[in-house]
């Protein structure tokens, strides 16, 4: 886990280094099976909690939370019941 982060403060991060910045919503439980991104991530949690597993290890993000997950890491998405808003930046 990295440092919790404000975000004005983490979204202009983004842009100096230049990802591309999107807003992710998910409404309520779900799981994303395996998969990996053909991107680079760095995500900050503005709302709820998502629970990423990794290499066989799991760690829940709350608001204010960040993390990042480099381009082609196999990881699982949990979210659970109030789902959760997370500021996401992708860089190919």
């Amino acid at each position: 886990m990295e440092t919790a982060m404000d975000r004005q403060t983490f979204e202009a991060e983004l842009k100096r280094e230049g990802y591309d910045v999107l807003t992710s919503t998910t409404a309520a439980a779900k799981v994303n099976p395996e998969h990996s991104h053909p991107f680079d991530v760095k995500a900050l949690v503005l709302k709820g909690a998502i629970t990423l597993t990794c290499n066989g290890r799991s760690e829940t993000f709350k608001p204010g939370e960040t993390f990042s997950l480099a381009r082609g890491c196999l990881h699982y998405e949990s979210y659970d019941t109030g789902g959760a808003v997370i500021l996401v930046g992708r860089k190919m």
